[in-house]
């Protein structure tokens, strides 16, 4: 039997974002596959270095709009490694609860957009309705619904009241009961089952090799999280388990997302318990001093890490971001290795992919043939090579 390919993206019904897949398909089997990025590159590494530190907190808080928390987390944590500057403890706790109701309403979301992937669509808007309780909440704390403003370099801008404790806890009794109900569906219902056993297979040992991160490794039985990994704020202080599965397929990672779920919850309860009193931010130094850091959180996503450089200016020099859906790229390339057509779109779903946070620059070296991912530093160089050969 002939290989044909079929190009999928960048614009297609299974892809809410811009991103293209070549497949090499043996009838219904895909037997090998080429992603193309850089279709939703907004050059937010190199716009950060033409603003100030206080200026690029409100940029990285737009990287993603799903996970806006844990990238203003990241960036403010990689700011004050920088400054060597210590955030009240409060602070602290404060932004661990807003950190995972940004987890929470994340993996409904996720859980949603899967089930519409499978025509599910009654299941998809009673969780879309289940997350507005958790969006009600982020906005009672925050004012804002998608990007938060919470985070502040130094502290948190708004404090959590006692007369608020008991909504949360409400909200949090009822994503919980709710997300029970959800593992139930999951587990028993045959249109999910069929569709996630044994579909989008990914060993440990693969899982490892390729570095996936986040729900996308731990639902291949490795418990990498960041969290308690190299913990962060005060995440250290907290009791949780770290959510794993041994199915290695998309069930697992669905099931991993959705008890992930129900820590975060627990998370959130002891943090509204050992919360101290005191002060919510602290004054920061006027000038930043030349050196450079780099801050590693657990976005719902999986690992986030940011890479500051300063020369002693109001304006970073160099500011990198990996984002975890970047990592998981070749981890999915693998599970679709030996898939059927039709799992295509639920594969791809179930590393929660958010193209448009992980994309970069891409340039195609005409001498090899390649596509080439670049960051800034390369395509500077990369590019001034092609300016003095146009002189010429």
């Amino acid at each position: 039997m002939s290989i044909i390919e079929i190009p999928v993206g960048p614009q297609h019904p299974a892809l809410k974002e811009p991103i293209r897949f070549i497949f090499k398909i043996e009838g219904e089997v895909v037997v090998d596959v080429e992603p193309r990025l850089g279709y939703a590159h907004r050059g937010i590494e190199k716009l950060a270095e033409t603003r100030t530190f206080i200026q690029n907190l409100y940029l990285a808080e737009r990287v993603c709009g799903i996970c806006s928390a844990a990238h203003a987390l990241c960036y403010v944590d990689v700011v004050e490694k920088l400054l060597g500057l210590e955030v009240p403890e409060r602070a602290r706790y404060i932004r661990v609860i807003v950190t995972e109701l940004n987890r929470i309403q994340s993996h409904l979301l996720w859980l949603g957009v899967l089930m519409l992937e499978m025509g599910f669509d009654t299941m998809f808007m009673y969780v879309w309705r289940d997350r507005e309780r958790v969006l009600d909440i982020i906005e009672l704390l925050c004012g804002n619904r998608v990007t938060y403003a919470m985070m502040t370099i130094g502290g948190v801008r708004y404090d959590i009241t006692d007369e608020m404790k008991p909504k949360i806890l409400r909200m949090l009794k009822y994503v919980e009961d709710r997300t029970k109900y959800y593992i139930d569906i999951v587990n028993k219902d045959p249109l999910i089952r069929d569709r996630t056993m044994e579909v989008g297979i990914l060993p440990p040992r693969e899982a490892r090799e390729l570095c996936a991160v986040g729900p996308t490794i731990r639902g291949s039985k490795i418990p990498f999280d960041i969290r308690k990994t190299a913990p962060y704020e005060v995440y250290s202080e907290l009791d949780f388990k770290v959510c794993v599965h041994d199915a290695c397929d998309s069930y697992a990672r669905t099931i991993v997302r959705l008890e992930e779920i129900l820590e975060a919850c627990n998370i959130i309860r002891q943090c509204l318990e050992k919360m101290p009193k005191g002060p919510i931010s602290k004054p920061t130094p006027r000038r930043y001093p030349p050196g450079e850091a780099m801050a590693q959180v657990e976005a719902p996503r999986g690992e986030l890490m940011y890479y500051v450089k300063s020369d002693g200016k109001p304006k970073p020099y160099r500011l990198k971001i990996r984002t975890p859906t970047l990592a998981n790229i070749p981890a999915l390339c693998a599970m679709l290795k030996g898939c059927y057509v039709a799992d295509i779109p639920i594969i791809v779903a179930s590393i929660d992919p958010c193209i448009a946070c992980m994309d970069r620059v891409m340039l195609v070296d005409e001498n090899k043939g390649l596509i080439k991912i670049m960051a800034h530093e390369e395509l500077r160089r990369y590019s001034l090579k092609w300016y003095e050969r146009g002189r010429k």
